[in-house]
This record gives structure tokens, C-alpha cells and sequence, in this order.
């Protein structure tokens, strides 16, 4: 009986396999943290995490953030209302039209209160088509309908695919909601929304905005489509300092 030579056998075979296993498990742990969260860069739609919780980014200038411009076609609110809400978004994000279902109609009725501003900025982190819908959605504004287009965009929330974001939808889609066509295609291929839409998006990345959605509420960042009570307290603290 050899025993030294089967134990040394045994002992060759145990360290590959206890490898295997750890590798396995690296791979399975950087495999649940790439669609454990809840923003987009680009990626496939990851799941969203079970308890997700507000992410701070530093070094930011966030106070370059609030416009409070009247003249802001891509606004809702008071200039002058105690909180603002400035929204980092794409129109291929799975998770801003998430957020833009579940979590913005309960800030449109602060917003209808008068105690908050939401402004509107795309930085377009998805490419050719985000930034089309981004001109279109601009285009709609200038007819008075940007949150009726952007609604539009982000129904059920879901993104739509690139296919429905060439011009011909997007402006297929200005027609179903009423708009001039015409006025409407003018307005999508001006030097202006060019320039408006180019601005907005170079704010998001000065920011730090390279994945979507972003948010800085009341002077707060907050990365990620966090679930809507994240957003309601920070919304009555951001109030309450303010009063």
C-alpha cells in the first residue's frame, strides 16, 4: 500500500479545487455588485438593489447646479420656491424612467404646492439617440409641452428603444401630442437647442454626472434611482432648513 503517494495525490487535487471554488465565488460577487445598481452608463438594465441607500458625491460644485433662470424652458415651479431639484438624466436610461414613474409625480405635487423647482438637464451618457430625444424633448418645450413629451418618452416606466427615438417617432410623437410638426422639426435641428442642449449636458459631466440618474436636491447630491422616500426626506429636510 502506497498511502504517502495517495495522500499526496489527494492533497494535488484539494488546492486546485478550493481555487476553483474561490474564483467562482469572485466572480459571482463582482457579478451581483455590476447589477446590484441603480444607475445606468451604458450598460444593460441591471436589478435594482433591496434596500438601496443614497450615494454623496464630493468635490462638487453643486451650488453651479441651480439656474433658478425664468426664463428655463425645461423648469416647473417657482424661481424663487425654497427647495430646488436639479435632474441628471438620459432618455435610454432604464432607471431615470423608473424614477420618472414612480418618483417624480410625488415631487410635481411639491412642486404644485410651491415649495419646490425641478430643472431638467439630459447629459445625454448613452449617445447619438439620447441626445436626439434630448433636442426633441427641448423642441417641445419650445411649444410649451416639455413634461407632456417627456412624459411621453418615459411611459410606463420604461425607455424606449433606439429605433423610437430617430427622428422620424420623435417627431411622430410631437404629432400625437398635438404640437406643429413642422414648427417642431425647425425647432429640433436649430442652432439654438444645439447650444441649450450642449450647455445642459456639459453642467451633468462638470458635476460628475458620467452614469444617470443624478440629482442634487436642496443642495444635496444623490446618485441613482433611489426609491421615493429617500427623495421625501431629503425634500422636508431641505424645506425645513429652508424655513
Amino acid at each position: 500500500m502506497s498511502t504517502g503517494n495517495d495522500s499526496r495525490k489527494k492533497r494535488t487535487w484539494v488546492v486546485p479545487a478550493v481555487l476553483v471554488a474561490v474564483a467562482v465565488l469572485l466572480v459571482g460577487t463582482v457579478i451581483v455588485s455590476a447589477l446590484g445598481g441603480t444607475g445606468s452608463t451604458g450598460a444593460a438594465e441591471p436589478s435594482a438593489p433591496a434596500e438601496p441607500a443614497p450615494t454623496r458625491v464630493e468635490g462638487l460644485q453643486l451650488s453651479e447646479a441651480e439656474r433658478h433662470d425664468p426664463e428655463d424652458l425645461l423648469a416647473a415651479g417657482p424661481v424663487d420656491a425654497p427647495v430646488t431639484l436639479v435632474v441628471f438624466s438620459d432618455y435610454q436610461c432604464p432607471f431615470c424612467a423608473r424614477w420618472s414613474e414612480e418618483t417624480l409625480p410625488l415631487m410635481m405635487e411639491h412642486v404644485d404646492a410651491g415649495d419646490l423647482r425641478i430643472e431638467w438637464r439630459d447629459v445625454n451618457v448613452f449617445g447619438p439617440a439620447s441626445e436626439r430625444a434630448a433636442r426633441a424633448s427641448y423642441a417641445a418645450a419650445r411649444q410649451g409641452a416639455f413634461w407632456e413629451y417627456h412624459d411621453a418618452l418615459f411611459e410606463g416606466g420604461h425607455k424606449r428603444s433606439e429605433a423610437q427615438l430617430s427622428e422620424e417617432a420623435l417627431t411622430a410623437l410631437a404629432e400625437e401630442l398635438g404640437l406643429d410638426p413642422d414648427q417642431f422639426s425647425e425647432d429640433m435641428a436649430s442652432e439654438q437647442t444645439a447650444e441649450q442642449i450642449a450647455t445642459n449636458e456639459q453642467l451633468g459631466l462638470g458635476l460628475g454626472a458620467y452614469s444617470t440618474p443624478m440629482f442634487v436636491l436642496g443642495g444635496q447630491p444623490i446618485v441613482g434611482a433611489q426609491p421615493s422616500p429617500v427623495f421625501q426626506e431629503a425634500f422636508d429636510q431641505a424645506l425645513a432648513a429652508a424655513e
